[in-house]
C-alpha cells in the first residue's frame, strides 16, 4: 500500500495507524532523512540541503534509499510506503523494484485537505517540534510541488485504478475511522471485481 497526500495531510500518523491495524510495516522516507540528518550521515548532510528549502531530495538518492528498505525482511509480508513515490519518474522506479520482488501495489491512498489549513496545521507543528523545514515561505513552496509533481502520481495510479481517497481533515481518529472504511470498501469493490 502506498499513502500519499500534500505536506501537513497527516499521512505519517495515519500511516502508523494503519500499519498497526493491518499488521504491515509503515516505511517513511521522511522519518528515513531526518534518521539520517540527524545522524549526521552523508546522505542526511545532503537530504537537509533539499529538505531546508522545502525541496525534494533527488531522485538518485531516494530511489537508492527505498530500494535498500524494500530490500529487507520485514516487508515480505506487505508493507505501507508515505512519502515515495511524489514523482512519475519515481512511480516507474517503483514498479521496477515492486516486480523484482514479485509484489504488487494493492491500493493507492489519498489524503486530501485545503492548502490554507494544511499551511496552517503545519505552522502549528512548526512551533511545537522546531522543524527547520516548516517556515511558511518552506510550506508553500512545498504545497506548489506537490501539486506540481505529485499530482502527476496520483493520476497514474488512478489510471491503474488502485486510486482511492479520504478527507485528511479533521480529527486523528476520525481520518482513521475514514481511512479504514476506505480500505475497506475499496476492498471489497476488488473482490466484486475478480
Amino acid at each position: 500500500m502506498l499513502i500519499i497526500g500534500p505536506p501537513g495531510s497527516g499521512k505519517g500518523t495515519q500511516a502508523q495507524r494503519i500499519s498497526e491495524r493491518l499488521g504491515v510495516v509503515a516505511i517513511s522516507t521522511g522519518d528515513i532523512f531526518r534518521a539520517n540528518v540527524r545522524g549526521g550521515t552523508p546522505l542526511g548532510i545532503e537530504a537537509k540541503r533539499y529538505m531546508d528549502a522545502g525541496d525534494f531530495v533527488p531522485d538518485s538518492v531516494t530511489n537508492r534509499m527505498v530500494r535498500d528498505r524494500l530490500g529487507e525482511d520485514d516487508v515480505d509480508g506487505g508493507f505501507l510506503l508515505d512519502g515515495y513515490p511524489r514523482t512519475t519518474a519515481q512511480v516507474d522506479y517503483l514498479d521496477g523494484i515492486i516486480a523484482d520482488s514479485k509484489q504488487k501495489i494493492d491500493v493507492v491512498l489519498q489524503l486530501t485537505a485545503d492548502d490554507e489549513e494544511l499551511v496552517k496545521r503545519l505552522l502549528g507543528r512548526a512551533q511545537e517540534t522546531a522543524r527547520s523545514d516548516d517556515n511558511e515561505a518552506v510550506i508553500r513552496h512545498r504545497l506548489d510541488l506537490y501539486h506540481n509533481q505529485t499530482e502527476d502520481v496520483i493520476a497514474t495510479y488512478a489510471e491503474r485504478g488502485i486510486l482511492t481517497r479520504v478527507d485528511g481533515l479533521g480529527g486523528v481518529d476520525d481520518v482513521t475511522e475514514r481511512v479504514v472504511k476506505a480500505i475497506r470498501d475499496y476492498e471489497t469493490v476488488q473482490a466484486r471485481s475478480v
